[in-house]
């Protein structure tokens, strides 16, 4: 049975945090291919970063996996809906399997030709991810906000961030505010105790354009750092 409830689960925030995973598997096979063969320096730093990636989206559907399914399942008389989510995360992982078996290889040698088929997994893999989110926006989304507490919807979004290692925090918190407008970002600062508003001022912002600017200058047709 779905509760009782006059308040509805502000889903809109999920919408944005899926534009930080559009935008970083869009980068990312392009990241690939700008490294020169041989430099194994900038290839590392690509390849950490890519390493961040699919942990931050490993958890991400981990929560969805271990707590909205679950909820979903029980709540709603679509299961076939559910389903299919969850088929897509099983895509989604065995691509995500595919790309760690190939970036250590290139890591260690950035040769092109690893370049070029790490960077086919990059695309392979971001086709199934558009497919799910897609999905997940147009018809995952208004099945929360009328089966879903706001509490539980809460709790979702905690045990996200719960996952992010603190001194990544300010650089997470970039990653969503990036491409938010000024209404979604006053959203998520909101959020944010006080201590890490004035942190994101003081330092925070600085740090994540320098984090940017430094990963992708390649792109951009400037020199990494």
């Amino acid at each position: 049975m779905s509760p009782r409830t006059s308040e509805r689960p502000h889903t809109h925030e999920m919408v944005v945090v899926h534009r930080v995973f559009r935008r970083e598997s869009a980068l990312l096979p392009r990241l690939v291919r700008a490294v020169p063969p041989g430099a194994t320096d900038r290839a590392a730093v690509v390849a950490d970063h890519l390493a961040e990636y699919m942990t931050g989206l490993h958890h991400h559907h981990t929560v969805e996996d271990e707590t909205l399914w679950p909820l979903l399942h029980a709540r709603t008389a679509d299961q076939e809906l559910v389903a299919r989510m969850e088929e897509q995360h099983g895509r989604i992982d065995a691509s995500l399997a595919a790309i760690t078996e190939q970036a250590p290889g290139w890591r260690r040698t950035a040769d092109r030709a690893a370049a070029q088929d790490l960077a086919a997994a990059l695309d392979e893999h971001r086709a199934a991810l558009l497919e799910h989110l897609d999905d997940e926006e147009r018809l995952v989304l208004p099945l929360v906000a009328e089966h879903l507490t706001v509490a539980e919807w809460d709790t979702l979004g905690r045990r996200g961030m719960e996952t992010v290692p603190k001194n990544k925090l300010m650089l997470a918190l970039g990653a969503l505010l990036e491409e938010a407008t000024p209404q979604e970002q006053e959203f998520f600062l909101s959020k944010a105790p006080l201590v890490g508003r004035l942190i994101w001022k003081a330092v925070g912002r600085r740090q994540y354009a320098a984090a940017c600017r430094s990963l992708r200058a390649p792109l951009d047709g400037g020199a990494a750092r």
